[in-house]
């Protein structure tokens, strides 16, 4: 152990992702506290012959982070390691949480363009499988990085970004642990700013006929359909001038913990043992929720609590195509004889130019498809696939799916580069794992 001296190393417990979907039984877990002892604990695995992946919160349905080997935990590679004001960017450990890095941006006067609307994942963890929140401009995550550090199979410690290692730069922003192990990431940010949100229920044939419209005249547009109902929630949110009217503190708790989280739990509790309740549950959760428009700062706009734990697939569709793929979905499900408890949320990104990004090189909309946790949710789930895989579909990386490098590499121009930096960078595998063998191959 001699070559991980500094990093904290115990023996192993079972690993479960947060929807407890995933369970892995690595043989070590390594807690390292910088980029050399990340390194040399690879330089330790490759010795003793194991596998290794790093992990953050467990937030991905996918087992990408699973391993049998040596699962390099993120807590020591946490904080804000540097704000640059003149260049507008801000470094942090791999490690951070999300919600650490938002109040530290908050306390310093600055924040991010966009983001998710959970704010529990490390930053490496989020970036690595895509997480995305809803722009007409504005991107993921991933695409608001300026620079990361990642060390690679053979124990180097690269910084990557346009001007230096610029190929591994373009695909590390989302490398889904397959290039290496990401150390530190440095943000693009701007002077804190105001977003208004206007949250209203519209119909789902409003909401479907005025999508154009909705979404080019808002910055950030996204809704949720109820199924087994006609009823939407839409929320736009966009730059303000202020002045900040917040949620209070008792309209916050009835519809963000009551509603959304308490009620919303114990009623799918409910349809899970009695699924023939769930269409009635659907059109009183439809309406349930009433409009609301508040303005505040950017991470307390975009994101919300999530307690509810369900599992989830997403699928990147070409913009013009999603309002055609949701009817479908629809009557699909109207048809099935299925009970479906969640609400489908469609989200929009526009074109970047990462490698593997569901985003990449095309305007993109997703529609992301729940099931309560513990509720069988093959069926649906199936049915969804098949129906966002004929619009050219990409599924998100940390959400479920069953597609395969074959498919894959006809829906992404840039799989084949991705795959040939990963053979350079790492020819043995470390860094392999069974999800990694069947997204991208041997």
């Amino acid at each position: 152990m001699s070559s991980t001296a500094n990093a904290r190393t115990r023996q192993s417990d079972t690993w479960r992702n947060w929807a407890g979907n995933v369970t892995a039984r690595p043989a070590r877990q390594v807690a390292p506290g910088s980029a050399e002892e990340v390194a040399a604990a690879v330089r330790d695995a490759a010795e003793r012959g194991l596998r290794v992946k790093p992990a953050g919160t467990g937030h991905s349905f996918t087992a990408a982070a699973a391993t049998d080997g040596v699962l390099i935990r993120p807590e020591r590679l946490a904080g804000v390691h540097r704000v640059d004001r003149a260049a507008g960017t801000v470094t942090v450990g791999a490690g951070t949480p999300l919600k650490q890095l938002n109040a530290a941006l908050a306390g310093e006067g600055l924040s991010l363009t966009n983001m998710g609307d959970i704010m529990e994942q490390t930053v490496s963890g989020a970036v690595s499988t895509g997480t995305h929140g809803t722009g007409r401009e504005s991107g993921s995550i991933s695409a608001q990085i300026v620079a990361l550090e990642l060390v690679t199979a053979d124990g180097s410690v690269l910084t990557c970004s346009r001007e230096e290692n610029p190929e591994i730069f373009a695909a590390a922003r989302i490398g889904l642990g397959a290039l290496g192990v990401v150390t530190a990431l440095t943000f693009k940010v701007e002077p804190v700013f105001l977003l208004t949100a206007r949250e209203e229920p519209m119909s789902f044939d409003q909401v479907t006929g005025a999508f154009e419209e909705l979404w080019s005249s808002n910055e950030h547009f996204e809704f949720y359909w109820f199924p087994h109902t006609g009823n939407c929630n839409t929320k736009r949110n966009n730059r303000s001038a202020g002045p900040p009217r917040p949620l209070g503190r008792a309209g916050a708790w009835l519809e963000d913990e009551l509603l959304s989280n308490g009620v919303f739990g114990a009623v799918n509790r409910l349809g899970r043992a009695v699924p023939a309740t769930i269409p009635t549950i659907a059109r009183v959760s439809s309406r349930a929720l009433s409009a609301r428009t508040y303005t505040d700062i950017p991470y307390k706009v975009f994101t919300s609590p999530r307690r509810v734990r369900f599992v989830e697939m997403e699928y990147a569709l070409p913009r013009e195509a999603v309002v055609d793929a949701l009817r479908e979905l629809r009557a699909a499900v109207d048809r099935s004889g299925l009970r479906v408890s969640f609400p489908v949320e469609v989200r929009t990104a526009p074109a970047d130019d990462i490698t593997i990004s569901t985003a990449s090189g095309r305007d993109s909309a997703y529609i992301a498809v729940h099931m309560f946790q513990g509720t069988p949710y093959q069926a649906y789930f199936t049915l969804a696939e098949r129906i966002f895989t004929a619009y050219e579909g990409r599924p998100h990386w940390g959400k479920v799916h069953t597609r395969d490098a074959e498919h894959l590499a006809g829906v992404y121009p840039r799989f084949g580069e991705f795959l040939e930096l990963r053979n350079r960078l790492d020819p043995e595998r470390r860094f392999q794992n069974d999800y990694l063998r069947r997204v991208l191959g041997e």
